[in-house]
């Protein structure tokens, strides 16, 4: 007695998939990558993470910065997490700069990698992400809020290569 198996359609023989949906399959059927990206962001140092993080912070909102819009937060400390708890960058602002810190933050945004670079990019109102839940404040929620509202307010374009290539 012969069993037949089963015929799969060759890769060839299937539709392609539209990019959106491609996105979507790995979204549902891959591992998350905050262990990984948790165990990297454990293993670099906070003075490498200064070095790194600092200067663009204080580039892209410098216009902000001279005008005083920071000045509220001086001295208090927000933490930026991806959902899990790891990886996070907790900032401060300081003599008029933001400051990469070690430690836990007076409030805690957090979210998935998605939700943050469709803030960062400003692809989505804020409110919206918040209202969806696809970022959440923690701790001192109005410190949270105030931060919020003062990046919804300024005009800013987070282009990663001028960020990095501008020596402003």
């Amino acid at each position: 007695m012969r069993l037949s198996l089963p015929r799969f359609p060759t890769p060839s023989s299937l539709p392609p998939l539209p990019a959106r949906d491609l996105v979507t399959l790995f979204q549902e059927y891959l591992p998350s990558p905050s262990p990984l990206l948790g165990a990297v962001d454990n293993a670099i140092p906070v003075p490498i993470k200064q070095l790194v993080a600092e200067a663009p912070l204080n580039r892209l909102f410098a216009d902000a910065i001279a005008e005083g819009e920071f000045d509220e937060f001086e001295g208090r400390r927000i933490r930026l997490e991806i959902n899990g708890g790891q990886p996070g960058i907790t900032l401060g602002f300081w003599a008029g700069r933001l400051r990469v810190i070690d430690g836990a933050g007076e409030a805690t945004i957090r979210g998935s990698i998605s939700a943050f670079r469709t803030l960062a990019e400003r692809k989505q109102d804020p409110d919206q992400l918040f209202f969806q839940r696809r970022l959440v404040i923690e701790g001192d929620t109005e410190l949270g809020l105030a931060l919020k509202n003062l990046l919804d307010s300024l005009e800013w374009n987070l282009r990663l290569r001028e960020l990095l290539l501008r020596t402003r």
